[in-house]
């Protein structure tokens, strides 16, 4: 799924202690052993029995029951499922295969989320490429986009993608004296013609008469805004980072959102943190941006609250956050049977099973259609549409901002600094020059 879950945040002393010349690829693996059972070395395309891994992270409604469907049609073939607890652990096990070797520590399927996409693309050689006449057209086109090489190698099949709306508690808002019902919510915030300023100014008329706070944070809400811009910390002619200190857009992001700080309307949570996921059993906030695949972790975390929903709305037109591929590391023992297993679980049905099972809004495009996501609704937000209502923001999505290898970061960098504004540990120009010092030196490693 879902894409997802984005890396927990760093902590306030790690944040204090990061040093200012960065190098993209070099992290802290030490704590990260090895997550997965590869399979038994041998030839490609083996005819006896052999286990296939399957390497994701969160929730991607990958049941057992839908993999042991794998086995059902493949006989020969058992497939292994290795989750991770969150996509900053998945990451930091790819990336210490990248640094250490060729790969083969890895799984013979592994996921990939969106943002750390252009850091595989650095080790395009270590994965195979998945050009395949008989998926052409399967997905929409930016998101196989954004898994295919300057020089065409397709690098990953689509999972989910993430259109989003905006979640909201509705027991808040009548208490608040606003709207509860999903469409004069969307009108609320501004029907087609919703803005960001529009989402905040409501803000400040709800928090006015809640102890509640409007938004959960300012890395999730950063995270929805600057997915909107379409080349948010690098050039794409050039490939190389926009230096910090003349990025005007996202200034004016960060600006907008430490003044929504600033008028209390965030309740300070760092999104995957304990504090954040006691914050839906402890009423700390009314909305927070919402694509497909965070209904699961908002239920999840929400067990005996009411009141939870979806509008189909969101500031500043479409927006995509997070959202998933499926890779074949090069060194894996049966690549041509990952290969299959890669396309059977990304086809439509399969798609549509993880869309029902976890929220994760399909990339396939005959899976969006389907009568099974067109109907679905969801019992937990209110019997909400969801199936339509992601599909028509998936609809409002106007292809894919680019994501170069600095990608990650670079953003990572100034989620530091709205997090230490959130925290109350750091004014709002402090933390960007900060934020601005430290990615001075931004490199890749060669």
């Amino acid at each position: 799924m879902p894409s997802n879950i984005g890396p927990v945040r760093r902590t306030a002393a790690r944040r204090r202690a990061a040093v200012a010349a960065l190098t993209v690829f070099v992290l802290p693996l030490t704590a990260c052993g090895s997550l997965l059972g590869q399979s038994p070395a041998g030839d490609d395309g083996a005819d006896g029995p052999i286990t296939l891994t399957v390497a994701t992270f969160n929730n991607f409604g990958y049941t057992d029951e839908l993999l042991a469907r794998y086995t059902e049609e493949n006989p020969n073939v058992t497939v292994e499922h290795v989750v991770a607890p969150t996509s900053d652990e998945a990451r930091l096990q790819m990336l210490k295969a990248f640094t250490t070797g060729d790969g083969s520590e890895l799984a013979d399927v592994v996921a990939a989320e969106v943002d750390w996409m252009p850091e595989l693309m650095e080790h395009s050689d270590l994965f195979e490429d998945l050009t395949d006449p008989e998926v052409t057209k399967r997905w929409v086109d930016w998101k196989v986009a954004q898994a295919t090489t300057p020089d065409g190698k397709l690098l990953g099949y689509g999972t989910d993608i993430g259109p989003e709306a905006i979640c909201y508690r509705s027991d808040l808002f009548e208490a608040a004296g606003l709207p509860t019902d999903r469409e004069a919510v969307a009108q609320l915030l501004g029907g087609k013609n919703a803005t960001w300023e529009r989402y905040f100014e409501v803000g400040r008329q709800f928090t006015a008469q809640s102890d509640a706070a409007w938004f959960d944070g300012t890395t999730g809400t950063f995270q929805g805004m600057v997915n909107q811009l379409p080349a948010a910390f690098e050039d794409p002619a050039t490939r190389l980072p926009t230096e910090l200190a003349i990025n005007n857009e996202v200034r004016a992001i960060y600006d907008q959102i430490t003044g929504a700080v600033s008028d209390g309307l965030s309740a300070g949570l760092e999104q995957w943190t304990p504090e954040w996921t006691a914050g839906f059993q402890n009423n700390a906030f009314a909305t927070m941006l919402c694509p497909g695949w965070m209904m699961g972790p908002i239920e999840s975390y929400s067990p005996g609250v009411q009141g939870w929903d979806v509008a189909n709305v969101f500031p500043g037109g479409g927006g995509n956050w997070g959202g998933s591929f499926l890779a074949v590391p090069s060194a894996g023992a049966y690549r041509d049977e990952a290969k299959k297993l890669a396309a059977w679980l990304t086809a439509p049905e399969q798609q549509t099973a993880a869309f029902t099972e976890a929220g994760a809004f399909p990339s396939q495009l005959e899976a969006q259609g389907s009568e099974a996501v067109q109907g679905y609704v969801n019992p937990f937000f209110n019997n909400a549409p969801v199936g339509k209502i992601f599909t028509e923001r998936a609809q409002s999505i106007d292809g894919a901002p680019y994501k170069g290898p600095y990608y990650f970061a670079i953003r990572d960098e100034v989620n530091n600094a709205l997090a230490a504004v959130d925290a109350g540990s750091n004014s709002p120009e402090i933390a960007w020059n900060q934020a601005v010092q430290t990615t001075k030196d931004i490199r890749i490693k060669q």
